[in-house]
């Protein structure tokens, strides 16, 4: 999933619309229409627009403080400017236009300026602190007063009980690191980095890919680094120095630039912490996870990663084994060692050969329309929703398609979804959801329509074959779907609650937990057939997938836990650390494979900018994702409405509402624990064995 978005923009309403916009959508999304001049625009009349709101609440006097001159005008600017602010950063991701693209990262600049000048208002701060030691405060519905403490805990956190010096200090330092976020991103977004290789360079790379790529006039193949070519060839090459200038070119993405942006925002979360009174950046951070405070994510990583330790022990070996192999068959020498470009290759390599799985003939029971089909299907049946697909909509790319997303059994429209599943020149280059509008209470109490995209960077079709996904990719397909589903549930109240605005190191969990779904024969079935005559998944081949779920799960899981690891030493208080110097070092005490010099992976780790301090929550969420998945929905059936049903309302519905321990008890019936996930990765508790 997309970090969480804070800017606002107005809606675009005087831009002539050519197509329709679905009943409840209130902004323009055919960014096809807009020119650069309109993005700033935009920017400049929200901030007019939400400066008026906050100067009014500002200059009540504390004394007077009621609900309607404090709390409803705030709730009602956040839900505002949020649903017309975040289709400026979208622009920014999705749009062909150059110009339109750079406009949008200025103008995000110039909001999030503005988002950290209102987060700082001390006037705003003290009226919201004096309404909350009212009686009217304590009679407000349960998710107004949770609006109210975590306002003021926010307050808090942003430094505005402190004297006006180290106030100031804390908001230059804010400013300084959102505009070092926003270039950051952009540069990764914008990156074209490319190599030319010859037929014989891409020895074992799938014959449909290296049909697909573009020629020079020497008639060598363009291999760029976005996922649909960067994936096929560092898996399935053969030719170990073309993975090795992959990997090299892959890592070393706006090295430069971006080394030198990810350091300084390193220095200012430290410099910031400790204004705060934090000993650093972590400790800030876990104080309103679950987690509370950077021992537990270590005692947590620690354990995790010596329970996994004899798995990779065990799968190196294997991998040893297979490259000797490989190499004798190649004529190669065989070096004794697994290199950095190896990894990838030996994995698929494994799954291949350990569990004959062939990933390119499994590819072609995956169609990308028959799985979108069986993906939805398999969603509507287990949430109690009906999708309709919607034609003539305004949208941003013809590739885009647009669902209408209704209950049921009440025929009631929660909201829309937005597909936009391929790659671009400029576009957002991973996978991630962005709830464009939520589905909160508008002013008169009324519930507005939550409106949801999903970005995606699948294989397109080409004259020969249609878009074919590999299993990773049906993986990832139904994960950040259910981040979308997560947005349309959602029934909060607010806008600061809605959807998926719950603790970070749980924000995973509902969406790891329906990845299950892609193992599982019932599902499996629902979306796959071949693309040539729509047979089904042979027996055999569903079988051998299923038992593969494990592979690898050692690599993976430590890689996994060093990502976690490295963001937490990076944010652990110590200052001027080389990021490159501290990934290599890491990465060689947990894997003993040196990293590819001249490379740094901290500029390319877009996880750094939004999810700083937080990384460690995919395995954490995972924790629950699998006891919520094991304790129900294997026991009740994956496929049965009544459960589905249970989730919907107990996990999905609340949003951030509630805290996430309450979701999960009420859901499971009893309090979380670890048993499902070390079953899951392969392990077991020491304790029940």
């Amino acid at each position: 999933m997309c970090p969480q978005h804070k800017i606002h923009a107005r809606s675009f309403s005087s831009v002539p619309e050519l197509k329709m916009k679905p009943e409840g959508v209130q902004s323009m999304y055919d960014f096809r229409q807009l020119t650069g001049p309109d993005i700033m625009d935009a920017a400049k009349k929200l901030i007019e627009d939400c400066k008026v709101i906050y100067d009014g609440v500002g200059a009540v006097d504390p004394a007077n403080v009621t609900y309607d001159n404090v709390i409803a005008p705030l709730l009602n600017v956040n839900r505002d400017s949020y649903t017309r602010g975040v289709t400026i950063e979208v622009a920014g991701m999705v749009s062909e236009s150059q110009e339109v693209r750079d406009a949008s990262s200025e103008a995000e600049k110039l909001m999030d300026e503005f988002s950290v000048e209102m987060s700082m208002r001390k006037d705003i701060f003290d009226n919201v602190l004096a309404f909350s030691k009212t009686e009217a405060a304590s009679t407000l519905k349960p998710e107004i007063q949770r609006y109210v403490q975590k306002t003021i805990v926010e307050g808090k956190r942003n430094g505005l009980n402190l004297p006006e010096e180290k106030r100031e200090q804390v908001k230059k330092i804010k400013k300084r690191i959102s505009e070092l976020g926003v270039n950051f991103n952009k540069n990764l977004n914008e990156d074209t980095s490319h190599i030319y290789f010859t037929r014989e360079e891409l020895l074992g790379v799938p014959e449909d890919l290296l049909n697909s790529l573009e020629k020079n006039e020497e008639g060598k193949l363009k291999v760029t680094m976005k996922y649909p070519h960067f994936f096929p060839v560092t898996r399935k090459c053969k030719i170990a120095e073309t993975r090795f200038k992959v990997e090299q070119m892959f890592t070393a993405r706006c090295k430069d630039k971006n080394t030198q942006i990810i350091e300084e925002i390193i220095n200012l979360r430290q410099e910031q912490a400790q204004l705060l009174g934090y000993p650093n950046h972590a400790s800030y951070i876990q104080e309103v996870r679950m987690a509370k405070n950077p021992e537990t994510v270590r005692n947590f990583l620690q354990e995790l990663a010596d329970k996994l330790q004899p798995l990779w022990d065990k799968e190196r070996q294997i991998m040893l084994d297979m490259k000797k192999e490989q190499n004798a068959e190649l004529g190669v020498e065989f070096d004794g060692k697994i290199n950095y470009w190896d990894f990838r290759f030996l994995q698929s390599l494994v799954e291949e050969k350990q569990y004959a799985i062939d990933q390119e003939k499994l590819k072609e029971y995956f169609p990308m329309e028959v799985v979108t089909k069986g993906l939805l299907e398999i969603y509507q049946r287990i949430l109690g929703l009906k999708f309709t697909k919607l034609e003539g909509i305004e949208v941003w790319h013809d590739d885009v398609e647009v669902y209408k997303v209704e209950d049921n059994s009440t025929g009631q429209v929660l909201g829309y979804f937005y597909l936009d599943l391929y790659p671009r020149d400029g576009k957002y280059g991973h996978a991630c959801m962005i709830n464009i509008q939520p589905g909160c209470l508008d002013k008169d109490g009324q519930r507005q329509k939550s409106v949801v995209a999903m970005l995606c960077n699948f294989s397109k079709s080409t004259a020969d074959k249609p878009s074919l996904l590999d299993h990773k990719e049906v993986e990832t397909y139904f994960h950040e779907f259910g981040h979308v589903m997560h947005g349309i549930c959602s029934q909060a109240d607010t806008s600061k609650f809605f959807g998926t605005r719950v603790e970070r190191d749980f924000v995973e969990a509902p969406s790891q937990m329906l990845e299950n779904w892609v193992w599982q024969e019932e599902s499996l079935r629902l979306m796959s057939g071949h693309y040539k005559d729509g047979s089904a998944l042979p027996a055999d081949m569903l079988e051998k997938l299923v038992k593969s779920k494990n592979a690898n799960a050692g690599i993976f899981n430590l890689r996994q836990i060093l990502l976690a690891s490295y963001d937490q030493r990076l944010h652990s208080g110590e200052t001027n650390l080389d990021t490159a110097a501290e990934w290599s070092k890491m990465h060689k005490k947990m894997f003993d494979v040196e990293m590819i010099p001249d490379t740094n992976f901290a500029a390319t780790f877009g996880h750094l900018v939004g999810y700083d301090g937080q990384y460690y929550g995919y395995m954490w969420s995972d924790v629950y994702s699998q006891d919520m998945f094991d304790s129900r929905f294997a026991k009740e059936g994956v496929m049965n409405p009544k459960t589905g049903k249970d989730y919907r309302e107990q996990i999905l519905v609340p949003g951030g509402s509630k805290d996430a321990n309450e979701l999960l008890k009420n859901f499971l019936g009893r309090a979380p624990n670890q048993d499902a996930f070390l079953k899951s990765k392969g392990l077991f508790d020491a304790n029940t064995a």
